[in-house]
Parts: structure tokens; C-alpha cells; sequence
């Protein structure tokens, strides 16, 4: 396998176990974060604490928190920040980058005002002649359950093939399995619309309900995140794949999820924003489902679970009390 230079930004929990697969596959990886104690942590102790216990990380990586040096070290770039720091820091890419870089992002959500896709946004910041190509990374995948190996597959989407492809070939290995697909909006959306999904199965938990109630919510949820995709030209196929039931599925039944987190807290009696708080890292879900009920109030998309979620979250009306509206809601036909 041909080894490539790789910078990825972002140092969280997500971006720190992306780059350690990289570096272990044998590329030459640097991951930039804009705190400089984290970068030396890394550096020296080759640790991440904040965001991952009792992990080590490859002594391969370099960390750096100069953005400059960070650009210039690659021609790969990867993406791994919180979505509404997405567009100022591809803005910056694009001030000081000369020549054309291939973008990849593995963040999950819809800008907030503009409601658009992560793909969308760096298309829109970075110059034609400075852009290689975007490919998203995507899929049912905890970072600390990558990080201890744990077998792993996710989809690596592009409207251009060699693209995607290459994302594939970089980033496969004996416990991370990478496949790829067309339908770079429906990957984005289904990513994004799951974590409202998981929020509501968190929800459901935090008040007591059991399975039963938690597989009817991500199955209808499902439903919705469907529904949705097919409005802006995905395909129902991407849906029942890693990027939608399989990602839905492992981010709505998992307490590695801070969106389950989150909406537990939630169903436990906390307001939305000590939930918010007391997870300690951003919650993609609660701006995702802000997002997603204005788009679906506009083009008049019947998103039933959205919209209570929509309601919870922003204080009005209780848990309890949304769950119950839900059920009572006049019977229809599944399909």
C-alpha cells in the first residue's frame, strides 16, 4: 500500500483514534488542535486524557498547534471537528493553502443557519483551484472501541470514484474495514439525522422504557431519517446501510454515545442544558434536531419524532408528556 502525508484536524476523541489508525497503517500523520498542552500531551505522553482514558497513542504521530505547519505538512486533509467550526477553519485552509489538497471530513451535522452539509460548506470555502476533491467518513464506529481494535466498518462516500477509493485504501486494515458509495448526501444525512435519533433512544431509557420502546423509536426513526435523505436526492438504499441502521443502531443503543448521554440526562430529570453540560463534550444532536425541524417545518416533511425531540429540547414540553403524545397520535400505515 502506497503511504500517503495526512494532516488531520481536530483532537478529540474521534480525530486522535482516526489519526492513530493512519499512523498505524504507516502513513505519515499530523494532527493539529489549537491547544498547545494537548499537543505536547500527545507529543510526550502520547495520551489524549480529556477525551480518551487509559489510551495510548501511537508514538508516530506528530502534533502540532500551528496551523501553518499543520497545512503544510500534507496534501490529504481530514476533518474531525465539531460542525460549527467547520466553516471558519476551512475559510482559514483556504487563506493560506497554494495548491490542491483532498479534503476528508468524519464530522456528523448540518450547519446551523444555513442548514447545509459539511461537504457543502468546504465546496463553498475552498477555491476550485485549491480543491483536489470531498469525501466523507462515515459509519457505525466508537472511537473507544476502534481504538482497542475492535472490528469496525464504515463507508467512505464521493461522487468520484478514484476519490473514495483512495479513502479506502488509506484507512483499511485488519480490524477497520472500509466500503465505499455514491450517495455522498445520503451518507452526510444519514450521520447527521441519527444523532437526533439516539437523543430521543437516550430519552426514552432515561424515563424507563425498555427495549420494546427503544427499537420502535430508532425503526420509525429510521423512517424519518428516510424520509428526509430521499427530499434532497439520497438514495433509500444508503439508509439500510453502515452510514444509516448501522450507524443509527450503534449511536442509539450505546452509552459511548454522548448523544444517548445527553438525552438520558435528559429523561432523568435534567434540563437540556445541564444535560449538555454535564456530558462535557458537543452534543451534534441537539443543534442537528434545531436544524432538521426548521428544514422540516419549511418543506412540510412529516418528521413526528423530530419534532418532539424539537420540543423537549428546547423546553416546552416535558419528556414524559412528548413520549405520550407520540403514542396517541392517529394510527397509520407503517409503509
Amino acid at each position: 500500500m502506497k503511504k500517503y502525508k495526512i494532516t488531520v484536524f481536530g483532537a478529540g476523541s474521534w480525530g486522535s483514534v482516526l489519526a492513530h489508525v493512519l499512523a498505524e497503517n504507516g502513513h505519515e500523520v499530523h494532527l493539529w488542535t489549537r491547544n498547545a498542552d494537548q499537543a505536547d500531551e500527545i507529543n510526550h505522553q502520547h495520551t489524549n486524557k480529556k477525551y480518551l482514558t487509559d489510551v495510548q497513542l501511537s508514538a508516530d504521530l506528530k502534533v502540532t498547534n500551528d496551523l501553518d505547519q499543520a497545512l503544510e505538512a500534507s496534501d490529504i486533509y481530514l476533518l474531525v471537528i465539531p460542525t460549527m467550526g467547520i466553516r471558519d477553519l476551512v475559510r482559514e485552509i483556504n487563506e493560506k493553502i497554494k495548491s490542491k489538497k483532498l479534503f476528508i471530513h468524519a464530522s456528523k451535522g448540518l450547519e446551523q443557519k444555513s442548514h447545509k452539509r459539511i461537504s457543502t460548506i468546504i465546496k463553498e470555502e475552498i477555491d476550485a483551484d485549491k480543491l483536489e476533491d470531498v469525501v466523507v467518513l462515515s459509519g457505525p464506529s466508537h472511537a473507544e472501541e476502534v481504538i482497542k481494535r475492535d472490528l469496525t466498518t464504515v463507508t467512505a462516500a464521493s461522487e468520484n470514484v478514484e476519490s473514495r477509493k483512495l479513502v479506502q485504501e488509506i484507512f483499511m486494515n485488519s480490524y477497520f474495514r472500509v466500503y465505499t458509495n455514491s450517495d455522498l448526501a445520503g451518507v452526510e444525512l444519514g450521520g447527521a439525522l441519527k444523532n437526533i435519533i439516539a437523543l430521543g433512544s437516550g430519552i426514552t431509557v432515561g424515563l424507563g422504557y425498555g427495549d420494546n420502546a427503544r427499537a420502535a423509536l430508532i425503526t420509525r426513526g429510521l423512517a424519518e431519517i428516510t424520509r428526509f435523505g430521499l427530499c434532497f436526492g439520497a438514495q433509500e438504499s444508503t439508509f439500510m446501510g453502515l452510514s444509516g441502521v448501522g450507524d443509527l443502531v450503534v449511536t442509539g443503543m450505546s452509552t459511548h454515545s454522548r448523544n444517548f448521554k445527553c438525552g438520558y440526562y435528559i429523561g432523568q430529570g435534567m434540563t437540556p442544558e445541564e444535560a449538555v453540560e454535564k456530558v462535557g463534550m458537543v452534543v451534534e444532536g441537539f443543534y442537528t434536531t434545531k436544524a432538521v425541524y426548521e428544514i422540516a417545518q419549511e418543506k412540510n416533511i412529516d418528521m413526528p419524532i423530530t419534532n418532539a425531540i424539537y420540543q423537549i429540547i428546547t423546553n416546552q414540553v416535558e419528556a414524559k408528556n412528548a413520549s405520550l403524545d407520540l403514542m396517541k397520535r392517529e394510527g397509520k400505515e407503517e409503509a
